[in-house]
């Protein structure tokens, strides 16, 4: 047993408020060391489907988090300038136009429940704090799991996995409805070809997956044959001796060392615009774990074990892992190219929509000299990974596969609430190194399902609200 966390654990930097950091490149040579180590679902998914107006979806996904809020027994986050609007009758959003689109909570992974942090009443987004170890608060309302009915809770969870069944058994996959279903969470049986198919590795067609995959496969091993003997060479040494750097630092037994290596080196080598950068490293891991689990009985996606998994069967998974995590760069290649420009207009976006959401966060990070850059080049930059448990990573790309530009365009929305979300701890921190300690650094070890439904619920509220406000550098 091994964590493939130890890879993508957060390496806390001490801050030096020294001078502004006037540059990109400057900033990333100073602090290169960090990246070296029930009811509403079912409006949720309305919102998912396209032909929705934007201001009724607006309106639903405040319902949404306020009536979440009410449940919980605690106040709601007051709107800033741009968010409040006129008293109005509440609107039932309008019926869908075609299929079940019912959102269910996801029940891809059963998790431990475990105390939270310290207690926020002003977080829109804060859970109760207070829970005792054996009592967490499901989006139903409910603190007491005992009181769902275990039958009528499995009897939902059974529906919705056939519901991903029939749709995946073809004998042509509709991908539009597979995005509707899978925007709340899929079920843990199924993630494995429903991500295939969403990140578009696999054809819609059932007859033709088995061909498509076979020939995939033995493509990137006709790669390896081509490339791998090549990494010593002259041309090649500096890429390979970063990514064998990554892999004596994940300490991962040898045999998952060499599939990432092999991942990595190939990528680059085939990709020479943008090489290998750290990052690229931590996009591996989602897809791995969430392939090999169908072949492991793993109770924590955080800790799988390998031993048991026959060669032949590693060596599918991961060609399966190389052409889906290229699939997903494909889309944010110019995150990792030369000076990552990607990454520097995300954070400058991020910049300019966290201060239309919420001034006084904005004001706050700005007086006390706190620069974007030194806290979100890292959400950028790993997706968020090194920030919330792997678990909570698979389940927010279970999302963001779902979502048109997920990776690229609507975590920039998700990034933008992720910070908002702490807004009371922000304010409170006076101090410049305390305040970026705490934004490196933030407490989110025991996040569930749970938290990331209420932040991606969060963030497609802001996407409707702020819709432009990406745009403001896009010249």
């Amino acid at each position: 047993m091994y964590d493939l966390l130890k890879s993508t654990a957060k390496m806390p930097t001490t801050p030096v408020k020294a001078k502004r950091v006037s540059t990109f490149q400057e900033f990333e040579s100073n602090t290169s060391d960090a990246w070296d180590a029930g009811e509403d679902d079912d409006e949720l998914l309305a919102m998912a489907a396209e032909s929705l107006n934007s201001e009724v979806v607006m309106e639903t996904a405040n319902r949404v988090l306020r009536n979440h809020s009410q449940r919980q027994g605690r106040p709601t986050l007051q709107e800033g300038p741009e968010l409040q609007q006129k008293p109005r009758p509440e609107a039932e959003p309008p019926s869908p136009p075609s299929g079940d689109l019912r959102l269910v909570k996801s029940v891809s992974e059963s998790h431990t429940s475990c105390p939270a942090e310290s207690a926020s009443d002003a977080a829109p987004l804060q859970r109760s704090q207070s829970l005792p170890h054996a009592a967490t608060v499901t989006l139903g309302g409910t603190s007491d799991p005992s009181t769902l009915g275990s039958s009528a809770l499995s009897e939902r969870e059974a529906s919705r996995l056939d519901k991903f069944k029939q749709l995946l058994a073809g004998p042509n996959t509709d991908l539009e409805e597979l995005r509707k279903l899978s925007w709340s969470g899929i079920p843990k049986p199924v993630r494995p070809m429903t991500w295939k198919l969403l990140s578009g590795y696999l054809p819609a067609n059932v007859d033709r997956r088995p061909a498509t995959l076979q020939r995939k496969q033995k493509e990137y091993f006709a790669f390896i044959e081509h490339y791998y003997d090549s990494r010593n060479d002259e041309v090649h040494q500096d890429t390979y001796r970063q990514v064998g750097i990554l892999s004596l630092f994940r300490m991962l037994p040898e045999v998952l060392c060499l599939i990432f290596e092999r991942i990595l080196f190939i990528w680059a080598i085939r990709h020479p615009a943008s090489g290998y950068v750290q990052g690229i490293n931590d996009l591996v891991t989602p897809f791995f774990v969430v392939f090999i689990c169908e072949y492991i009985e793993a109770e924590e996606v955080d800790t799988v074990d390998v031993s048991g998994v026959p060669a032949e069967v590693l060596r599918n998974i991961e060609a399966d892992t190389y052409w889906c995590m290229s699939k997903l760069l494909d889309g944010i290649q110019d995150n990792y190219t030369f000076a990552q420009p990607g990454i520097q207009m995300k954070v400058k976006m991020l910049e300019e929509l966290v201060s239309r959401i919420d001034e006084q966060v904005h004001r706050h990070l700005d007086q006390h000299e706190v620069r974007y850059l030194q806290f979100a080049f890292r959400w950028m930059n790993n997706l968020l990974m090194r920030e919330v448990p792997l678990r909570c990573t698979i389940r927010l790309w279970d999302t963001y596969q779902s979502e048109p530009e997920g990776f690229s365009h609507f975590h920039l929305y998700v990034c933008a609430a992720f910070l908002v979300r702490w807004r009371k701890e922000i304010l409170e921190e006076k101090d410049f190194q305390e305040l970026l300690l705490f934004l490196q650094n933030l407490p989110t070890a025991h996040w569930d399902d749970e938290d990331i439904s209420l932040l991606l619920a969060e963030a497609y509220r802001l996407k409707f609200a702020f819709a432009d406000a990406p745009n403001h550098y896009k010249k």
